[in-house]
């Protein structure tokens, strides 16, 4: 039997990764020649994103202090005043990719949070009135995305939640040995969808639980020796999602001491050279990860403790 990571661990990760993310905000910010076409737009985008995803995962789980509140605080605000300028950054690319989920993904989080740009509502109701919105192809998990951001804006949804999971790769549980690192990927944000960034464990299907609860540790301990940290970070996560989480003190151990001291993530290996820009185009998302996969794992952590005491 596995013995659990400590909750001072796992808040560890995530204060790190916090204040890294904290220090190198500004790098997030979309330049002119980003601005030019739509394209690198949505690019630049994603990163905006899953920084709001992570202060909202980190807001709704309770586990932050008091330094860690504040930061993400101010994140949130940074974001959203001046990364997404209001808003107004999300209603142009919507009204020039009407097809694109990336604007509404984005703003669903931050409605969640109770920010509102009703030009972002008019331009996403304008193109959900189109035939083209639910005939869209997309690969299913991320039609799962698509369903999911709808829900979070009480939209009636363009598509069939239930059908879209068993399209999944991971809804079809197959050979666990034929997961390889797309599929790994792409796994991983099935169950974030399903359970919306693991706010709703519950919504995970008795037959998905139970082949996660099987090989997922078989997968960490692979990706662990890989030193794919991005990966293991993402995978860390499903396990906080399921009902009952591993949180392997070892995995987490040895995923910790790859964090950097300066608190950013790798990728890979070790941490990559570079002037700063570079380095945080290349970190930040496992950076993000590790944030994530901090306030999921030490929010469960912590209610295994209290459940054991009581």
């Amino acid at each position: 039997m596995t013995t659990a990571a400590s909750p001072a661990l796992l808040h560890q990760v995530g204060e790190r990764a916090l204040a890294w993310l904290d220090a190198n905000r500004e790098h997030f910010r979309l330049t002119d020649d980003d601005r030019a076409t739509s394209g690198a737009v949505i690019e630049r985008l994603k990163p905006i994103g899953e920084l709001a995803i992570n202060m909202r995962v980190l807001s709704r789980e309770g586990v932050a202090g008091s330094r860690q509140r504040d930061r993400s605080l101010r994140l949130l605000d940074f974001a959203w005043r001046e990364l997404l300028d209001g808003g107004n950054v999300l209603a142009a690319l919507q009204r020039d990719e009407p097809l694109s989920p990336v604007p509404l993904e984005i703003y669903a989080t931050f409605y969640e949070l109770g920010h509102r740009h009703p030009g972002v509502e008019d331009a996403v109701a304008l193109s959900r009135r189109t035939a083209s919105w639910r005939a869209l192809e997309m690969v299913p998990n991320r039609r799962l995305g698509l369903l999911n951001a709808e829900r979070k804006l009480g939209l009636v949804p363009s598509g069939d939640f239930d059908l879209a999971v068993e399209r999944t790769w991971l809804g079809q549980t197959p050979e666990p040995w034929t997961v390889q690192f797309h599929i790994a990927y792409d796994l991983t944000h099935t169950v974030f969808h399903l359970t919306n960034w693991g706010e709703a464990p519950d919504r995970i299907p008795p037959a998905i639980v139970d082949y996660l609860t099987r090989y997922l540790p078989a997968w960490t301990e692979d990706w662990a020796d890989l030193a794919h940290w991005d990966l293991l970070g993402e995978l860390l996560v499903v396990d906080a999602c399921l009902p009952r989480p591993a949180l392997d003190g070892e995995v987490w151990e040895r995923y910790a001491a790859a964090q950097s001291d300066s608190g950013a993530m790798p990728v890979r290996n070790g941490m990559p050279d570079g002037d700063a820009a570079e380095v945080f185009d290349q970190v930040h998302h496992p950076t993000l990860v590790a944030a994530f996969a901090s306030a999921m794992a030490t929010s469960r952590a912590l209610s295994a403790d209290a459940d054991a005491v009581a």
